[in-house]
């Protein structure tokens, strides 16, 4: 099991018994490590800098009494923003309709980057309208996908942050 999966699969339980879930685990840097740990709150509101700091604290204690990460590194605590990266295959379905950037580990139709209006999912395949082709994208050939700034997403965040 890799690093990231571990921390995960601790931190899970006490996330989401704080109202949280999490969007992803991740781990970068060079000769200091960052763990990014990505939350967005299960009831839809706008992430506050409380609930990030709330967590951090959660996270931290799971984290040292675990101790799942060899070498030093920093936690960061952050929501998923606008913008947000589709990580997992039901991102995919939950965001039907938004406009996004894929980019694959493979080629797909001949292609490795695709920006178009995410249609939903089938079984273990991504559909994506792109220039007006409708494109089938293995989940597992994606490598990094996020939604795309637009005045359509823009609208719900204000309409989820004016609750």
């Amino acid at each position: 099991m890799i690093v990231t999966e571990r921390v995960e699969q601790l931190i899970a339980p006490t996330v989401e018994d704080m109202g949280f879930s999490i969007v992803r685990v991740q781990l970068s840097g060079g000769d200091r490590l960052q763990l990014q740990v990505m939350v967005e709150r299960q009831d839809g509101q706008a992430m506050v800098v409380d609930n990030c700091a709330d967590l951090s604290r959660a996270i931290s204690a799971i984290l040292d009494v675990e101790d799942p990460i060899a070498d030093a590194y920093t936690l960061e605590v952050s929501s998923p923003g606008i913008d947000r990266p589709l990580v997992r295959l039901r991102d995919f379905e939950r965001f039907a309709g938004h406009e996004a950037r894929i980019e694959t580990n493979v080629s797909v139709n001949g292609r490795r980057r695709f920006r178009g209006r995410v249609l939903g999912i089938e079984g273990d395949v991504v559909r994506v309208a792109v220039e007006g082709e409708d494109i089938e994208v293995p989940f597992s050939a994606i490598s990094k996908a996020k939604l795309v700034l637009t005045d359509e997403l823009l609208g719900i965040s204000e309409g989820r942050q004016g609750r």
